[in-house]
């Protein structure tokens, strides 16, 4: 036989009535707390109001621009013109009239011609210098071969060069000009000034050369030589 139990005193019947309320008091808790945190800040803000909110206009940075001086133009040339006044007597025609501007045919007027003169300038042009040529020069009968032994027999060794044992081959450059003498004498390869010095004071003292020609005319002929300076031990 089962047991019936009463509407009134089953708990389950009330759990949905229950659970409604329990929910609408929890949103009524909550309603007044947010309504008291909002009052709390609305009033700490008024009392922390220290005046009327006033936005801050903002100002734009402007540079400045930097003015040139304006220059004055220059002044111009001041002309100064000068008249040298000179006292002398002139015998004037009694019938000469000062304001007359017509010609008068019997006048006679001398021709004057102006001449520039100008001064021409002359350019001397250097003749080209040949290393070979139909004709070579020769020297007192033979060749380079010969100039060489002429500057052995008449080299000097410089003592100051010999006493500290300077020594070596000094590379010189010249020209037999078409009349013959030695010209544009230079060192192409120095060893020391003072035997430098000793090679460019022998080459240019040699005798004249024969011209060597080129076409049938005397041209200028170029040569290097060594001038040896050995000290013999």
């Amino acid at each position: 036989m089962e047991v019936k139990k009463d509407k009134k005193s089953n708990l389950q019947y009330y759990k949905a009535i229950f659970f409604l309320g329990g929910l609408n008091i929890a949103l009524l808790v909550c309603l007044v707390l947010i309504n008291w945190q909002s009052r709390y800040e609305y009033n700490t803000s008024i009392t922390n109001d220290s005046g009327p909110l006033v936005e801050q206009e903002e100002i734009p940075m402007t540079q400045q621009e930097e003015q040139k001086p304006e220059m004055a133009p220059p002044e111009a040339p001041k002309i100064i013109s000068r008249i040298n006044l000179v006292e002398r007597e002139v015998n004037l025609d009694a019938d000469f009239d000062p304001f007359n501007t017509e010609l008068n045919e019997g006048t006679a007027v001398d021709p004057y011609e102006y001449t520039e003169t100008v001064q021409e300038e002359q350019e001397v042009e250097e003749e080209e210098v040949f290393y070979f040529v139909e004709e070579m020069p020769s020297f007192r009968g033979g060749g380079l071969e010969a100039f060489r032994q002429y500057v052995k027999e008449n080299t000097r060794y410089p003592e100051a060069a010999a006493e500290v044992g300077i020594q070596g081959k000094v590379q010189v450059a010249f020209v037999v000009e078409p009349d013959g003498s030695v010209g544009k004498v230079r060192v192409v390869r120095s060893v020391d000034p003072i035997l430098d010095k000793e090679a460019v004071r022998v080459v240019k003292s040699s005798p004249k050369w024969t011209p060597g020609k080129q076409r049938g005319k005397p041209a200028r002929v170029g040569y290097t030589i060594p001038v040896v300076f050995f000290l013999q031990s």
